[in-house]
């Protein structure tokens, strides 16, 4: 039994001025009547890797937006907006006496990396009562957004020029860069938004790999579609045969022959984890579940073939 063709994440390089609802409706459009859905919100104005999901791994997108990311992106102090980034509507201009020197800022940045508590912007896709952010603050109501708990692993600044500033930041899911820089140039007594946003990469796909959605084709769709397999590196495998295949497809559990299975070195010892059901060769996932080893058995529970 193959796995389902129409199936898998495309790497598309979102251009500026592009919704990620947009490029969703360009792919949408290419595979109907499967479905299509993004792995993460890109703001119009950035650009880079957005992972658009399609067929059965629309199951899987709460796994992809999971994925450690890399942001490339540009800072201007001594201004504030209402959106915390240069679109919004200018809120404050502060020009300190004694502008930061470049010592000063890269201090700032270090106090971001970590599990940070950041506050999002109010323009953002964050749901308040059922109802996304941006919505409430499009009309003038006063949005109050509880902080939350993110994870930035490295912050390093390319240079620094007075207003502005370039960094690249590695991130955990969640992490809003605009906040970065709002609470930066609050650090420094002087206010910051951002300017440009890039998103290098996403897991394993880079901006460099992406497609454009423009002229993209049924045909491209088809050949760039990357198995999803790429995003459960880090959990156990299971080497599934042609047999339990079937198995799996009508959501069965499987007592494991231990010669395929691939415990994730300093879990084995857990009675149940997380297990992922792979080819026989190891080149796709087809399912996901959980593996308990005190009988042993394999149950799956999100079933992609």
């Amino acid at each position: 039994m193959a796995v389902e063709t129409v199936f898998g994440f495309l790497n598309i390089n979102k251009p500026p001025d592009m919704t990620s609802r947009d490029v969703v409706n360009v792919v949408q459009r290419l595979v109907k009547p499967h479905k299509a859905g993004h792995a993460g919100t890109l703001d119009p104005m950035a650009t880079g890797v957005l992972l658009v999901a399609v067929g059965k791994a629309t199951r899987l997108i709460s796994l992809a937006q999971q994925l450690p990311k890399v942001y490339l992106a540009e800072f201007q102090l001594g201004v504030r907006s209402d959106t915390d980034d240069i679109t919004g509507n200018v809120t404050a201009v502060d020009v300190p006496a004694d502008t930061p020197a470049e010592s000063q800022v890269r201090e700032q940045l270090n106090a971001f990396v970590g599990t940070i508590d950041q506050i999002p912007p109010a323009f953002s896709a964050v749901k308040v009562s059922g109802e996304r952010a941006y919505d409430k603050a499009r009309r003038g109501e006063g949005v109050e957004l509880r902080s939350r708990k993110v994870d930035v692993y490295q912050i390093d600044l390319l240079w620094y020029r007075w207003p502005t500033l370039s960094v690249r930041i590695r991130c955990g899911s969640g992490t809003y860069i605009r906040s970065i820089a709002r609470d930066l140039g609050e650090l420094l007594n002087c206010g910051g938004l951002m300017t440009s946003l890039v998103r290098e990469s996403s897991g394993p796909f880079a901006v460099t790999d992406g497609l454009s959605p423009d002229g993209i084709t049924a045909q491209t769709v088809e050949q760039s579609m990357v198995n999803p397999v790429c995003l459960v590196q880090d959990q156990s495998r299971y080497r599934t045969s042609p047999e339990e295949m079937e198995f799996l497809k009508a959501g069965r559990a499987l007592t494991p022959d231990q010669s395929r299975l691939e415990m994730i070195p300093g879990r084995a010892q857990a009675q149940v984890c997380s297990i992922a059901f792979v080819s026989s060769d190891g080149k796709a996932l087809l399912a996901l579940g959980e593996a308990d080893m005190t009988v042993p058995i394999l149950q799956p529970r999100t079933v992609l073939i």
